[in-house]
């Protein structure tokens, strides 16, 4: 496999490390993680799950990958645990996508432009690369 994700040793530089409560990892990465493999695979990613032993029952979630899809599942991520239903859509919408089909360009450019819309970045500070 030429040119796969995991040969490019800057794609395991600065892993996505993050809580997520144990209802969350269900959701979305089923009972037993019965999707994790198939998430990693659509979303060209490696996810670890860390069973914490908190009060609240929280998971450490690792992601290591290229930048814009590991910046993507946090989108979703984020979007899932929203307290605003259109947000919370957008996740679902997102996560039945890596779900069942690979994740494509447009996919991480939509991401991309939805999430700059949702944190008010005008299109002048998006063209910059704040983003």
């Amino acid at each position: 496999m030429e040119n796969a994700w995991w040969t490019f040793p800057e794609n395991f530089d600065s892993p996505f490390v993050f809580l997520i409560d144990e209802a969350q990892e269900e959701q979305i990465f089923g009972h037993r993680d019965l999707y994790l493999r198939r998430i990693e695979v659509h979303s060209n990613t490696f996810i670890e799950l860390e069973s914490w032993f908190t009060a609240s029952g929280q998971t450490r979630v690792t992601v290591v990958g290229p930048f814009r899809a590991k910046q993507w599942l946090m989108h979703m991520i984020w979007s899932l645990g929203s307290q605003e239903a259109h947000h919370q859509a957008r996740g679902q919408e997102m996560l039945l996508r890596v779900q069942n089909q690979p994740l494509t360009r447009a996919d991480l450019d939509d991401s991309l432009r939805v999430q700059a819309n949702d944190w008010g970045l005008s299109p002048v500070m998006r063209m910059k690369g704040t983003t």
